[in-house]
């Protein structure tokens, strides 16, 4: 492993650190391993947890513009060595800088090679004339009035202090001059967001069947709300009987779904007004999202995984609540899985078309050819060679033993409320909201229908 364009080792924690991330904000992005060797060994740091705390703080406080959203910071182990892991993306609002030595070559630096070089004035001057100025921190929310309680909930479930007066600021859900941003609009109680699944007979659409609107409410629950859906039409195969060992083949590769879904709804260009959409056929689940490619970003390092998120504010919300991937990985998480031609790119949009598994989809027709692709049924196999789709089998997933009372519950009784849940297994209400948590993040459970009237439908069984 060698130090170059996209990659840095540093033994210690030192001075450097801020000028070797402004580099790669204002390049491609990068990684920066500290307690590392310069050729790549690692050497191992004590306390690395206390000091990724401190290497947090400096980026956040000591580069402007901000770069929430920006990067990860992750403690590594390598043979029994602790080491920092500083992933950098590449940025929007260039140039960035060093804010005690402002916009100037002292603080504005470019990576050259392996090198971190000091950018000279008019590189500096030509790329703020370039600067993406309309982001959703600088963009006013159109309604200022907004409450967040669903946010607080998401967060204080996950452990985050949300009483404080900071805990929206810290967000980045405020504009320089202490107004309401428009990433703050998309994470509030009430907005005018509108995503939509719509299920279609046949391949084309002429013949909807089933049109859901998701959205106008905090955009964290819109997510969960799409990706449940989805869930339950990405149906299980199982494959049983005669010589053949059980196999187990879902319509589409559930992990590439997953993140085609979380990227469409992080880094959609909600400013031009358009929002993601998700459709359902007989033969694919396709997804469109607005904006095209972000601003500096090629198609080939669109595909490479090179980050370059549009919106960093929403990446590091969605982050928080372990929605997205590290910076960069979820692209090789969908291409492991599909060739390239699944996406079509154009200056506008962004589609991927996820053709069903044609192996399950031939054993999901012999069950019932009249059905439509998609969607979770039982069956006994019956008489068509031991074939048969029917709902997995829970696995070990470390379940919390609150988490498998609630969902035991749930096999019995999935219409019952967070209240009812509460009462008939004698468990507090933020208990069960967070076992409720844990099963649906564990995929073990799903929502359908409005939070009044739904119901839970259990994936897995214990």
């Amino acid at each position: 492993m060698e130090e170059g364009l996209t990659l840095e080792f540093k033994k210690e924690l030192a001075e450097g650190l801020e000028k070797e991330v402004v580099a790669f904000l204002n390049t491609q992005g990068g990684n920066i391993l500290i307690g590392a060797d310069d050729d790549g060994t690692i050497l191992g740091l004590d306390d690395a947890k206390s000091l990724s705390l401190i290497v947090i703080d400096r980026i956040k406080n000591n580069i402007q513009p901000a770069t929430l959203g920006l990067f990860n910071v992750e403690v590594k182990q390598a043979e029994s060595k602790s080491y920092i892991r500083v992933i950098v993306a590449q940025g929007l609002e260039k140039p960035y800088y060093i804010k005690k030595h402002g916009m100037s070559s002292k603080g504005c630096f470019i990576r050259i090679g392996s090198q971190s070089s000091p950018m000279n004035q008019s590189m500096i001057t030509d790329l703020y004339s370039r600067r993406a100025i309309q982001t959703l921190s600088n963009v006013l929310s159109p309604n200022q009035h907004l409450t967040f309680d669903q946010l607080k909930m998401y967060y204080g479930i996950r452990g985050f202090d949300v009483s404080g007066e900071f805990f929206l600021r810290n967000l980045g859900l405020y504009t320089d001059d202490g107004r309401f941003n428009y990433t703050a609009y998309l994470m509030s109680d009430d907005n005018g967001v509108s995503i939509k699944v719509a299920r279609f007979r046949g391949m084309n659409k002429l013949d909807i069947i089933e049109r859901n609107e998701f959205g106008r409410t905090c955009l964290i629950r819109s997510a969960y709300q799409v990706l449940d859906k989805l869930e339950v039409a990405n149906a299980t195969v199982v494959r049983v009987g005669g010589k053949a060992a059980r196999k187990e083949i879902r319509l589409v590769d559930r992990d590439a779904l997953r993140e085609a879904v979380l990227n469409a709804i992080i880094h959609n260009d909600y400013i031009l007004g358009s929002f993601p959409v998700f459709e359902i056929y007989d033969d694919r689940i396709e997804i469109v999202s607005s904006g095209g490619l972000p601003i500096g970003l090629s198609q080939e390092e669109f595909f490479k995984g090179l980050s370059h998120p549009r919106n960093r504010e929403l990446m590091r919300i969605f982050s928080d609540m372990d929605l997205c991937e590290q910076l960069g990985s979820g692209m090789q998480k969908i291409l492991r899985a599909y060739p390239r031609d699944i996406f079509s790119i154009s200056d506008h949009f962004i589609s991927v078309r996820f053709p069903y598994n044609e192996e399950a989809l031939s054993i999901y027709r012999e069950e019932d050819p009249c059905k439509p692709s998609g969607g979770n049924s039982g069956g006994d196999g019956g008489n068509n060679g031991g074939n048969t789709i029917t709902m997995l089998p829970a696995e070990d997933d470390g379940l919390s033993e609150n988490a498998l009372t609630v969902l035991r519950a749930l096999q019995t009784d999935g219409s019952l409320s967070q209240r009812q849940l509460s009462e008939s297994i004698d468990m507090s209400m933020r208990t069960v909201q967070r076992a409720l948590t844990e099963l649906r993040d564990a995929r073990y459970i799903v929502r359908e229908g409005s939070p009044r009237s739904g119901t839970y439908i259990v994936l897995k069984q214990v």
